[in-house]
């Protein structure tokens, strides 16, 4: 957080609605409280909080404490900590180019190191469109340039993977598509790094996946007849593209770091008041972790988190305060959790490995994805019609004048982007939640606009823009819905399979 960007004129007008808002303070105690402590967590004194960096460990002491002040028990490894140990692998150096023509990683391209990926490459290139298996043809030894569609009737992204394994391609480069408006490609990316559990397979597979900017497919195709924004438009639109072979071959050296981190989930444990119902622990969680220091994006290298997902931990610490000395009656276990940025790893390890002493875990609620900049009218509900607990979201959000929608954008995949996801697929019943807006509103334009200059990028941060009103609003709905999960004779169920 270094300074703010300033405002084209139609993004302030986008931003019209949430900018009003921002020009106060909160006016409740509540939320007033509630962004202090979102202060303390992604203030840059934090760091960012990049799973298993200094400053994810300043911010997991720091959650910690405010558990034990909220007068929770700790409920990790003997302490409020369960350590999750994990395998980085990190690009540190690359040269690309095609031709004589250079690229850029994280601008031109991007890519997730793997343990098995080569560290050089040399190899033909072909462009084949959508990269349908009736378009592949034989490309042994290739890599394969594909339009990253997400329409309806076009390859998916397994598919493309797929067919061009069958044509004998040694890897792919996956044009990020522009024209995926619901989620818009951002460059530049903050860094090449993966991580896995250390537990996790090796991974064996050399196969090559790359991401590549559209803006830089004319780099790619060079001086050749081919019109690369005139491909990058009819692949946008979903219409035909052709398959054609580049006369320059694509050259790559990559030098890698391996290391062995730990980073650990923060878990504490709010005792239930009904013994009948000790068994039936809910877990409240959020993850801490966040991009920590990246690529610069108009100069601020720093990757605050504010929104993804401090500001959720915070609601966490609050409920903690909000129910010290009384409790509900069920146990609530509260889970900061690490490694959601790296695959939901910290959220991963805990369901496979659940501390002891642990009552059974009846149910999940997760908090992320939410953006309170914008009034709070509509909730988008993971796993709806999945489990009871959307029977309990539909009755709280009504009681407050909330609607509630199935996700209409499932294209992007948001359910299995989160931490709720390991809990639904080990059978635990699990919710989250998305601010929703009506198609065509300034809601929507604030949405949209968001996910181009905030989403994974350093402008998430203290200073950006935030409609107070519906952050207090979601506030509450959460407060009365764990209220009423918690406290209600019946426990929460699956009712459908995840899919």
């Amino acid at each position: 957080m270094k300074f703010r960007i300033a405002l084209t004129a139609t993004a302030a007008l986008l931003l019209g609605t949430a900018a009003d808002a921002r020009k106060d303070a909160p006016t409740d105690a509540d939320t007033r409280a509630w962004w202090a402590i979102t202060g303390e967590l992604s203030g840059d004194a934090m760091a960012g909080r990049d799973t298993g960096s200094p400053g994810y460990d300043r911010a997991a002491a720091l959650v910690a404490a405010k558990f034990a002040a909220a007068g929770l028990k700790p409920a990790g490894e003997g302490g409020w900590y369960q350590q999750v140990p994990m395998h980085e692998i990190a690009v540190r150096r690359s040269t690309i180019a095609v031709g004589n023509r250079p690229l850029r990683l994280l601008y031109d391209l991007a890519l997730s190191p793997s343990e098995a990926m080569p560290t050089t490459i040399d190899a033909g290139l072909v462009y084949r469109g959508y990269c349908g298996a009736d378009a592949i043809g034989d490309v042994r030894g290739k890599l394969v340039i594909c339009h990253g569609t997400h329409r309806d009737g076009l390859p998916s992204g397994a598919a493309r993977e797929a067919a061009v394994r069958k044509g004998g391609g040694v890897g792919m480069l996956t044009i990020a598509d522009p024209g995926f408006a619901v989620e818009p490609p951002r460059w530049p990316y903050a860094y090449s790094r993966s991580v896995t559990l250390a537990d996790a397979k090796l991974d064996t597979d050399p196969f090559v996946r790359m991401t590549l900017n559209a803006a830089s497919l004319a780099t790619l195709i060079g001086p050749a007849r081919r019109d690369a924004a005139a491909l990058i438009a009819k692949g946008s639109a979903g219409r035909p593209l052709p398959n054609f072979y580049l006369a320059d071959r694509f050259h790559a050296t990559f030098t890698l770091a391996r290391r062995r981190i730990q980073s650990a989930n923060v878990l504490g444990m709010l005792p239930g008041t009904d013994p009948a119902l000790a068994g039936q622990a809910i877990v409240l969680s959020a993850h801490l972790d966040g991009y920590g220091h990246g690529e610069p994006v108009n100069g601020d290298g720093l990757y605050n988190g504010t929104l993804d997902d401090a500001a959720y931990v915070a609601l966490l610490i609050r409920e903690a305060q909000r129910l010290q000395g009384r409790g509900l009656r069920r146990p609530i276990l509260f889970a900061a959790f690490t490694g959601e940025e790296k695959g939901l790893l910290g959220a991963r390890w805990f369901v496979a490995h659940p501390t002891s002493p642990k009552p059974r875990i009846a149910a999940d609620i997760n908090l992320d994805q939410l953006r309170p900049i914008f009034p709070l009218k509509l909730l988008t509900v993971h796993a709806l019609d999945t489990t009871t607990l959307g029977d309990d979201v539909r009755a709280v959000a009504e009681a407050r004048g909330i609607a509630v929608q199935r996700d209409p954008e499932p294209e992007r995949n948001l359910l299995r982007r989160a931490d709720h996801w390991p809990f639904l697929q080990a059978g635990i019943p699990a919710t989250a939640f998305v601010f929703g807006y009506k198609p065509g509103t300034k809601s929507e334009a604030i949405y949209r606009q968001w996910y181009k200059t905030g989403y994974h990028k350093p402008q998430d941060d203290l200073d950006q823009l935030i409609d107070w009103q519906a952050a207090a609003d979601f506030n509450g709905f959460f407060y009365a819905l764990v209220a009423r999960v918690a406290g209600q004779d019946a426990t929460p169920r699956m009712v459908a399979a995840v899919e």
